[in-house]
């Protein structure tokens, strides 16, 4: 038995000491968040420091007299992922978008709070010190449940929903996420990206998700979100707000209590969250149009943004003349 006792201490000595020179060798430090506010803000950008410690990026583009319409990014992305739209709509529209909890330049938050619900009050509190009483949102993915979540929450501040690839349908049984995705379902994957985030798995997830990588894909945008994604604390905040999404329920009960008029666009290519999701929730939110694209993937805002500007202008001019 002390001969088992030895052998085993030694095998346990050796994993420990592989993982320790694994972690020495392929791991990715932390950026300092001013070295990425130096390099990833613009002259549109601005920082709002709320009471509770947290210090929230945002941009207010566009047209200040129009429509205001608030920009609301996805999973692991930033603001920065709505300015083909800015550009399509800018003289249209007042533009807001912002950097989610623990994502882009907002980052990791004092209180370490990451839920949909969580994120939801971001939109109100900004809202609120913008001095808009009432808006459009768009959301796409994680953006589109943060959207919904306001909308059912706030149905007096919303005007209408565009939802891109939205969140927030139960997902089928089997439904694997893809990329790097896949890791955070689990605590030991999740681990993993908290010290080992490499650029080519950051590339690869994109890749897997959009319809035409090679033609949309470009080495600054890569570069970009491997960044943010590793500006201090936002890794441990991924892996809070991964961990808490197996304990959330999904909106889709929720969804036939809208009472906004929402406009449904979806990628035929996404294979994030699958069309099939864009076909139910349509199905379950009362006044909706669908719209799927059949040459882009879980990024139409990105991937066609003529396209998807273009129906986004004409949905609110409808619903604003009604």
């Amino acid at each position: 038995m002390g001969r088992f006792a030895k052998v085993f201490g030694l095998l346990v000595l050796s994993v420990i000491g592989l993982a320790a020179i694994g972690l020495a060798v392929f791991s990715t430090p932390d950026f300092p968040r001013s070295d990425l506010e130096d390099k990833y803000t613009s002259d549109a950008s601005q920082f709002m420091n709320w009471e509770d410690g947290a210090r929230l990026h945002y941009r207010d583009q566009g047209n200040r007299s129009g429509t205001s319409l608030i920009l609301i990014h996805g999973s692991n992305a930033s603001l920065h992922s709505w300015e083909p739209w800015v550009s399509e709509l800018a003289d249209d529209f007042r533009l807001i978008s912002l950097d989610l909890p623990g994502h882009g330049l907002t980052g990791a938050v004092p209180n370490s709070n990451y839920s949909v619900s969580d994120m939801s009050q971001y939109v109100i509190r900004l809202m609120d010190a913008l001095n808009i009483d009432e808006a459009y949102l768009a959301g796409n993915s994680m953006g589109g449940a943060v959207g919904l979540t306001v909308a059912l929450d706030h149905p007096e501040r919303v005007s209408g929903l565009i939802l891109i690839s939205a969140a927030g349908m139960q997902r089928d049984a089997g439904d694997a996420p893809v990329g790097a995705f896949r890791l955070t379902q689990n605590v030991i994957g999740r681990q993993i990206l908290r010290h080992i985030t490499p650029r080519n798995m950051v590339e690869d997830t994109i890749r897997k998700i959009v319809a035409e990588p090679d033609r949309f894909i470009t080495e600054e945008m890569v570069t970009r979100y491997w960044e943010l994604i590793r500006m201090e604390g936002t890794r441990d905040a991924t892996i809070t707000r991964f961990a808490g999404y197996a304990a959330s329920a999904p909106l889709e009960p929720r969804l036939p209590n809208l009472t906004q008029p929402a406009l449904i666009l979806w990628g035929e290519k996404d294979t994030l969250i699958k069309p099939v999701y864009g076909e139910r929730m349509s199905q379950v939110i009362p006044n909706n149009r669908l719209i799927i694209y059949p040459n882009a993937g879980h990024m139409a805002m990105e991937e066609v943004p003529e396209q998807s500007a273009a129906d986004a202008r004409a949905f609110i001019k409808n619903a604003s003349d009604r």
